[in-house]
């Protein structure tokens, strides 16, 4: 491993591997990125792949119609297969208050310029025929959304990166961060691998590590409001192609969508699950899970589930993320609790890092998820979260 580097990436999840390639792109390689285990070890490799700007935030849809962009370039760009599939987001809603939600937010994303339309159940039946409406009182739809396998796109960022001469260290455990006298700037990060201890001396930080960054911001004694949250999903057996859109819907959590190779992939919310870092499998969401499916889906009924997994959701006070620098220790750049879509914003969030970090640029979005907005009290919101 280098003995220095201009800045250490903490965490090789496509975040934190989306930033180092920009920061590549922008002539920045001295970079190496270090993660505790293997690529898509963590949530980067665990989560349904879905991509969407369907948001009830302007911040959120502007930042996705750029991520859904580069999304369909990336292919071309990395020489990697993605496997895009844009079959669009069909949001289902059940009480008056999502409803309402769902309103005001398809007159945001018009605005925006998106092609959301908001539908009656009989609406969205036409979408997919296969869907039992009972209950639901409203849907919307967006045709541009859609939902890509996972791995390669990591993949594609480390491998890409790494051309352009950044260190990626995976099996990597952080052990320290040294700080200056003063206790205001970083000096060196102290990492582990293989048992042997190593020490990198750089003065610029991004933590990036997802639901393990509070653990990360402690070592230089900064305080995160984000938690982990476990969150399960399974897979079928392949079947025909038959569902065009991801289905998600917003009172319960519930999404499933099809996958390029056949298998219905879903997952749903869920309030009672172990504290911390877990990504044990569980009988109860299998349960949970399946009886909300065929309540939406009945002819699922008899589909047999194949593989069942978890990951961690990185979770904040206000379910919006924690990005740029902190008050307390210079140059420690932030780009955690993205909740379940960092991997979906990843794409145009690690492009907009770089540039932070590079040209001091400041960015109203930025200066609207710093971290000192929860003693602040300035708290934000976004309505359209699922799982």
């Amino acid at each position: 491993m280098r003995d220095r580097a201009e800045i250490v990436v903490i965490g090789a999840g496509i975040m934190g591997l989306s930033i180092a390639y920009h920061l590549a792109r922008l002539g920045v390689t001295d970079v190496t990125v270090i993660d505790k285990s293997y690529l898509c070890g963590g949530a980067s490799g665990r989560n349904g792949g879905g991509i969407r700007a369907q948001w009830s935030s302007e911040a959120n849809v502007r930042l996705m119609q750029e991520s859904i962009r580069m999304c369909r370039d990336f292919a071309h760009e990395f020489k990697i297969n993605v496997w895009l599939r844009q079959g669009g987001y069909l949001f289902l809603a059940r009480t008056e208050e999502r409803r309402r939600a769902l309103e005001e937010s398809e007159k945001l994303q018009r605005e925006c310029g998106l092609a959301t339309r908001l539908l009656t159940p009989r609406e969205a039946q036409k979408i997919v025929p296969e869907l039992d409406v009972d209950g639901v009182v409203a849907a919307t739809y967006n045709a541009d959304d859609g939902v890509v396998f996972p791995w390669p796109f990591v993949w594609g960022f480390a491998r890409a990166a790494q051309k352009l001469g950044v260190e990626v260290s995976t099996f990597t455990d952080v052990v320290g961060i040294d700080l200056s006298a003063s206790g205001e700037a970083i000096e060196a990060v102290r990492v582990r691998k293989g048992g042997a201890d190593h020490v990198i001396r750089t003065n610029k930080v991004v933590n990036a590590a997802g639901a393990w960054s509070p653990e990360i911001a402690k070592l230089v004694g900064v305080e995160l409001p984000n938690v982990p949250h476990r969150h399960e999903i399974c897979s079928t057996e392949p079947l025909k192609p038959w569902l065009k859109p991801l289905v998600a819907d917003l009172t319960n959590g519930l999404y499933f969508s099809q996958s390029t190779r056949g298998e219905i992939v879903g997952g749903i919310g869920q309030e009672r699950v172990p504290h911390g870092l877990n990504h044990d499998s569980s009988f109860a969401f299998l349960g949970l899970y399946a009886h909300a499916l065929t309540r939406t889906c009945p002819i699922l009924g008899k589909v047999k589930v194949l593989r069942q997994w978890a990951g961690c959701y990185d979770i904040t006070p206000d379910a919006n993320p924690i990005v740029g620098g902190v008050d307390q220790v210079e140059h420690f750049y932030q780009a955690s609790g993205f909740m379940g879509h960092g991997f979906m914003m990843a794409p145009v969030m690690g492009k907009l890092i770089a540039e932070h970090i590079v040209n001091a640029t400041a960015l109203p979005m930025f200066e609207r998820w710093n971290l000192r907005r929860f003693k602040e009290g300035k708290l934000l919101s976004e309505a359209m979260i699922i799982g």
